[in-house]
This record gives structure tokens, C-alpha cells and sequence, in this order.
């Protein structure tokens, strides 16, 4: 028996978990991937997992031989991409996730110039809104929008967001401007889900917190959806101020009640803390970095 490749199914069990995922992501046929988990309990002389039909459970040695398995996976990478060169000059295969729009419009340009600039490197751009975990994801750096959680991470800032409220010229001018937070309550609103509540938006008055309640016209899951519908005059949207920059920059959008936007919120370059980077992440941190905080001023 393979130990590592045993190791490796198993991880992948738990991590997407099922062993029908995991045969999904390991491109291996479902009887290979029980076996191989079977195996290695045999091997074990213990019950590392409880099946069912649909997920799988890690029992107390499971979840312990897990942890302990990732920990030797994660050594014979890093010795695999030493010897492989990784330490020595920028190559191989480099995974980077960033929201979508902003990754679409800000980091999506960056990579384009890096891979020019670096032709023995890789990259996996990943755009999700969902915060995905960088170990489980195998996930090289990430880029987040807001505050960080205390974490074994390393994060730089490269600039900040502000979230602001927005509307079209033609709807202002049909419904009137709200010059309080208050007068949202008299307005059609586009939530986005996610981002805002359907039902009370939190502004600043001063220091001091404010929340209004608002009326969700509509109720949207994706950013471009709020600026679309905002666009086409249905009413007040809030979002991020990058989601909003092309509509604003050709005039179908403009901000209100600017006067009571929170804080900005930072947007971080993070990356998980394991000793020194491989020249793959420091060239691109190096070229990166210094490009989007220009687009961010």
C-alpha cells in the first residue's frame, strides 16, 4: 500500500465529504477510493471515518490521523517543489483567488502582465465570492475585501473599498435624492444578497452606527445585477465602489448619502505563514503588490 496516495484519498474524502466527491476530484472511480480508504484502516488496525450514505464523519483517531496527514503531505510538497527548483528561480504552478468582479477587473490584468513577464509559471486564477480556506483549497494567496480574522495568515494591504449607496440620475430625479438615512424608508431599493440585509441598512452618523429600515424592490444575488437594475432606474442600491466604478465613470450611476458611509473597508494580499515563500509567490506578490495599489488610489 502507497501510504502518501492513501493519505491523499483520505484528505480528499474529508475535505469535499464524501468518497463520491472525492473520486469526483481525484478523477479515480469510486470502488478505487473506498478501497484505498478501507486499506488504510486495515493498515491502521482502526476506524478512521463513519459512512453514511451521503457523508462521511471522521471518528476521534480519524480526525487526528488527518491532521497529522496534511501536516506530512504539505513536508513532501514543499520538499517536491525544493527539489524541483521552486526555491531556486520563479516556476511552477501558482493558485490565486480574488472576488469576481474585483478579480475581473483588478487582479485579472495583473496576471495577464506577470505570465508575460514570467513564461516557467502557471496560475490557476480562481474568482468566487465565497471565502475559500486556503489549505483546504490549496490556495497559494488570496486577495479579501474586509477585515481580517486573526489568523496563522500573512496579509499585506494593497488599498481600500468604500461601500456607498448608489442610483441613477433618472431615478433621483423621478423620486428625489434622500439626504438622510432615514429617507431610504420612502425609497425602492436593490439588495444584494450577502453584502446588504434585505430589510435594514447600517450607516455612520458621526461615530455613532445607524440602522434605517429599507424596502427591497428587488433582491439580487450578484453585484452586476444591483448595478444593472440601479442603472435601469429601479432605485437605491449599496455596494462596493469598484463594483459600481464602470457605471459611475459613464454617468448611469451616482452616490448618495456619501456623508454617512462607514469606514472603507482594507483589501489584503494574504498568504499562509509556512517559512520561506518560493520564489513563485514572492515574484508575484513583488509584481502584483505595487500594481494594485496603484489601481487603488
Amino acid at each position: 500500500m502507497d501510504r502518501l496516495d492513501a493519505m491523499t484519498v483520505l484528505l480528499a474524502t474529508v475535505e469535499t465529504g464524501s468518497l463520491s466527491a472525492a473520486s469526483r476530484r481525484l478523477g479515480m472511480p469510486l470502488a478505487t477510493v473506498s478501497r484505498k480508504v478501507a486499506d488504510l484502516e486495515a493498515h491502521l488496525n482502526t476506524r478512521l471515518l463513519i459512512r453514511s450514505s451521503r457523508h462521511v464523519a471522521l471518528t476521534d483517531a480519524g480526525r487526528a490521523y488527518v491532521e497529522a496527514s496534511r501536516v506530512i503531505l504539505e513536508k513532501v510538497d514543499e520538499a517536491e517543489r525544493a527539489a524541483a527548483g521552486e526555491y531556486i528561480a520563479p516556476r511552477g504552478e501558482l493558485t490565486v483567488t480574488a472576488p469576481v468582479v474585483f478579480g475581473r477587473l483588478h487582479v485579472l490584468p495583473i496576471v495577464v502582465e506577470f505570465l508575460k513577464s514570467y513564461p516557467e509559471i502557471n496560475l490557476r486564477l480562481s474568482l468566487s465570492d465565497r471565502q475559500v480556506n486556503l489549505v483546504e483549497d490549496h490556495i497559494d494567496l488570496a486577495i479579501r475585501i474586509g477585515t481580517l480574522p486573526d489568523s496563522n495568515m500573512i496579509a499585506t494591504k494593497v488599498g481600500s473599498i468604500r461601500r456607498a449607496a448608489y442610483a441613477s440620475p433618472a431615478y433621483l430625479a423621478r423620486r428625489g435624492t434622500p439626504q438622510r438615512p432615514e429617507d431610504l424608508a420612502l425609497h425602492d431599493c436593490i439588495t444584494f444578497e450577502g453584502f446588504t440585509s434585505p430589510t435594514v441598512w447600517t450607516f455612520m452618523r458621526g461615530r455613532k452606527e445607524v440602522a434605517v429600515p429599507v424596502h427591497s424592490r428587488l433582491s439580487v444575488t450578484t453585484a452586476e445585477a444591483a448595478v444593472d437594475a440601479a442603472v435601469a432606474d429601479l432605485g437605491v442600491t449599496r455596494i462596493l465602489s469598484y463594483q459600481a466604478a464602470q457605471a459611475m465613470a459613464a454617468g448611469d450611476l451616482q452616490i448618495v448619502l456619501e456623508a454617512f458611509e462607514p469606514p472603507p473597508w482594507p483589501i489584503s494580499a494574504i498568504y499562509i505563514a509556512q517559512g520561506p515563500a518560493p520564489l513563485k509567490l514572492r515574484a508575484f506578490l513583488d509584481f502584483a503588490v505595487p500594481r494594485l495599489r496603484e489601481r487603488m488610489l
